[in-house]
């Protein structure tokens, strides 16, 4: 009788657990977007596809900026068939590239004429190698850079359509994120490194957010740091097979999927009233303050210079 008693028991405790820590909160907003367009970057799969398919059924019109043609417009076919929503398309997009984004960029000016909501998902994990094609760390590079660039390069369009918004998909690893910008862009040596480029890249995420909703004070265009929670996504896709064998049961139990992954991100596109936080960071649907250095205005704004000079918008 012991056994069946304690199965019942840590099945109950998981269930508490998982909806009262894990799942996290839903967004609850009924705002509808007809007659609005939105980018989704890194919208064909997880959080980000979670995001498109949320914005297409309250009527948006929605861009999947993504890397691959073929999971992009797969993504788009699928996202159209479950909201009815036909104005759901995929445009290219490489953030590991500075002339990709600029080409993108181009291209959505030229082929459309508004844009209300800019949700800036797509990222890589702790365990993404190489460099960009533009010789950055690939962290730093696709995670910061790629979305800085493009946000300045949209954000005219963006003013002539506010109100509009602008989301980061960031993270709580922001937190072990320390920036040195004699070293913001290091070679990738083993497991240490590797979590730090990437804390690193989620810290910038908040600075660049922070500094960005200054800059944009008096414009009605506002911004928003979005923390998904521990999300299992493709974003760990290149974890060694060994590792990723070891962690399906932990990933199965202990994170959230990625429609429940994606509520805070579509809470900071559609919420109404929040206009007055712009530039906070969010976790699961509400404003939480974040540590000392995540919100030094001295450094975000140099942080913003630094990036401008990398992506090559000043001299």
């Amino acid at each position: 009788m012991l056994v069946p008693v304690v199965i019942a028991v840590v099945v109950g405790v998981y269930v508490l657990v998982y909806y009262n820590f894990i799942k996290g909160l839903r967004c609850k907003s009924s705002a509808t977007l007809h007659g609005k367009t939105v980018i989704v970057t890194g919208g064909n799969t997880g959080i980000g596809k979670m995001t498109a398919v949320d914005l297409a059924r309250r009527g948006a019109r929605v861009i999947l900026a993504c890397r691959s043609k073929q999971r992009g417009e797969a993504a788009a076919y699928d996202i159209r068939k479950e909201t009815g929503n036909m104005e759901v398309l995929f445009m290219p997009l490489d953030l590991a590239s500075l002339k990709s984004v600029r080409a993108f960029a181009k291209a959505f000016l030229n082929s459309e004429p508004r844009l209300d909501i800019l949700v800036n998902n797509a990222g890589v994990g702790i365990h993404a190698g190489g460099r960009t094609s533009d010789g950055f760390n690939m962290q730093f590079g696709v995670n910061h850079l790629g979305h800085f660039l493009l946000t300045n390069l949209l954000l005219q369009r963006l003013k002539e359509c506010s109100p509009s918004r602008i989301v980061v998909v960031a993270s709580n690893m922001h937190m072990f994120g320390k920036l040195d910008f004699n070293a913001l862009n290091p070679e990738k040596k083993g497991f240490i490194q590797q979590v730090r480029s990437y804390s690193d890249s989620k810290l910038c995420n908040i600075l660049f957010v922070r500094e960005l909703a200054n800059k944009l004070e008096g414009t009605n265009v506002t911004c928003y740091a979005a923390h998904p929670g521990s999300v299992n996504t493709e974003i760990n896709r290149h974890f060694k097979f060994w590792l990723k064998v070891l962690l399906i049961p932990v990933a199965t139990l202990f994170q959230r999927d990625a429609e429940n992954g994606a509520q805070t991100s579509v809470y900071c596109a559609v919420q109404e009233g929040i206009e007055r936080l712009s530039g906070r960071y969010f976790v699961d649907c509400h404003v939480q303050e974040v540590t000392a250095h995540a919100r030094d205005d001295a450094v975000a704004r140099k942080l913003w210079e630094v990036s401008e000079r990398m992506v090559g918008l000043a001299t």
